[in-house]
């Protein structure tokens, strides 16, 4: 054991001399949240205060309530030559709404009334605005339908047999355990890019650089000088969740969550559940990094190896985050994890069978390639990189 100690220091002290390979790998852990915050803070000034909505509307002297309603809303109408009162051009949106010639005489006459709306529906930038242009229409016409009711003295309501009442059980916290939910998955990530740069340049770059054979021939075991560097790469690993999770903590106290009715509260108990949780994905994470770069014949090769190994990960904890994965997905490594840290942070019971069994699958990966590193660094091809 203390020769162990004594490689992971010397594995961590050799990864903390290039300074600019350590701030490259913890980037990610200092940049992401502050991205993060950046984005739900645009996010919900969107939200919070839309803007009008400029859209083109043809023979709009037909239907003038109609037009004084949707203004009501924040929909005007005009084309590319409109400007605001400070003689600045309007936005107008490539929506069109055709109000029919006969748009009068049908509502005077109490029958329906045809409006056209033409637009792109495959243009995702107008999908927001196609719909909330839908909700205005069909709530003007439910108006309209309500007041003939009234006037033929109808009682609207007998039209309503069904009254349904929608009582919202989540609590301010579990609102924000969703986007809690979704942040969870940059915070796992951080695992596998802060140790990514070590374990390439332990592995692959001590190979090009000529030192691999030369610290395997010294009197330490392989297992001992595999475990070690594993360790070290863990131990980036760890600190690039601890940064995410403590930036997240400052950061997200910045971002106004009461404009959306719920509040985000990265506690104490969830960076320990999340720690505890971290530690064997981060050996795992380690150990598959260390045996791709070591599979790998030269440094740029293990480089692109492992961009193209981290997709997995990547997608197992974006099918946990919204919540799309199947079943059998509940016990493998990082969705298992993840599941039940979403089940925490919205107060839910934490399903422990589930988090125990997916920990010890992740447990047994990372031993699994440890041992196969251990195998294949006793191989002459794996050493010099033939």
């Amino acid at each position: 054991m203390n020769k162990i100690m004594t490689m992971v220091r010397k594995e961590l002290i050799d990864a903390a001399r290039d300074k600019r390979s350590v701030m490259a790998g913890l980037s990610y852990a200092i940049g992401t949240p502050l991205l993060m915050c950046g984005m739900f803070m645009l996010l919900i000034g969107q939200m919070s205060s839309p803007k009008d909505l400029n859209i083109k509307i043809e023979h709009a002297d037909n239907a003038p309530d109609l037009i004084k309603y949707l203004s009501s809303q924040g929909i005007t109408h005009g084309d590319s030559r409109s400007t605001d009162d400070e003689g600045e051009p309007l936005d107008v949106k490539d929506i069109r709404l055709v109000i029919s010639e006969d748009y009068a005489a049908q509502m005077a006459k109490g029958l329906s009334a045809e409006v056209i709306l033409s637009a792109d529906n495959s243009n995702e930038k107008l999908q927001n605005s196609i719909r909330r242009l839908e909700r205005n229409l069909q709530i003007y016409s439910a108006e309209m339908g309500s007041l003939r009711l009234i006037a033929r003295g109808i009682d609207p309501r007998v039209v309503q047999p069904i009254k349904v009442k929608i009582e919202d059980q989540a609590t301010p916290d579990s609102k924000g355990g969703i986007i809690l939910g979704i942040a969870t998955m940059t915070m796992i990530y951080a695992v596998f890019i802060s140790g990514m740069n070590l374990a390439i340049d332990t592995s692959a770059g001590e190979r090009e650089r000529n030192s691999l054979a030369l610290l395997l021939s010294h009197p330490v075991s392989t297992r001992s000088i595999v475990l070690a560097k594993v360790f070290a790469v863990t131990v980036f690993a760890m600190l690039g969740l601890l940064l995410t999770l403590i930036i997240s903590k400052i950061s997200y106290a910045y971002v106004p969550w009461h404009e959306l009715g719920f509040t985000v509260n990265i506690s104490t108990d969830f960076i320990l559940l999340m720690l505890l949780v971290g530690l064997p994905i981060a050996m795992m994470a380690a150990s598959l990094q260390l045996f791709v770069s070591f599979m790998a014949k030269s440094f740029k090769e293990a480089q692109s190896y492992l961009t193209l190994v981290l997709i997995v990960p990547m997608m197992l904890s974006m099918a946990a985050s919204y919540n799309i994965a199947p079943d059998t997905l509940q016990w493998l490594p990082v969705s298992g994890q993840q599941q039940a840290l979403i089940a925490f942070i919205k107060g839910r019971e934490i399903p422990m069978l589930q988090l125990v069994l997916s920990s010890v699958v992740t447990l047994v990966i990372a031993l699994a390639l440890t041992f196969a590193m251990e195998r294949s660094l006793k191989s002459e091809k794996i050493v010099f990189g033939l």
